[in-house]
């Protein structure tokens, strides 16, 4: 009888850390706009397994050009201008 409750008590350890690891390593990272809209793309074409993957990667990987180089475009600061440095420097006064 002590060898059946400790077996039993072994299976519900092992059956409770299983558990908190399969949810443990699940992360769920947000999805970026771009990854639904290819999803949305991949499921319109009726895409599924390795070329599902294969077509979700190259349009993920084409929005994302498209939107960094549209976000360069816009962020980009002005050129810096430059101080002449023959100007002198303007006086202290003693007040």
């Amino acid at each position: 009888m002590k060898s059946f409750t400790m077996m039993l008590a072994a299976v519900a350890i092992a059956a409770t850390s299983t558990a908190s690891f399969a949810a443990a390593s699940k992360s769920t990272k947000p999805k970026t706009p771009e990854s639904i809209e290819c999803s949305k793309q991949a499921d319109a074409k009726g895409l599924h397994g390795k070329d599902r993957v294969k077509f979700r990667a190259q349009c993920k990987k084409e929005l994302k050009g498209k939107s960094s180089a549209a976000s360069s475009a816009t962020t980009t600061p002005p050129p810096a201008t430059e101080k002449s440095s023959t100007a002198p420097a303007p006086a202290k006064t003693g007040n």
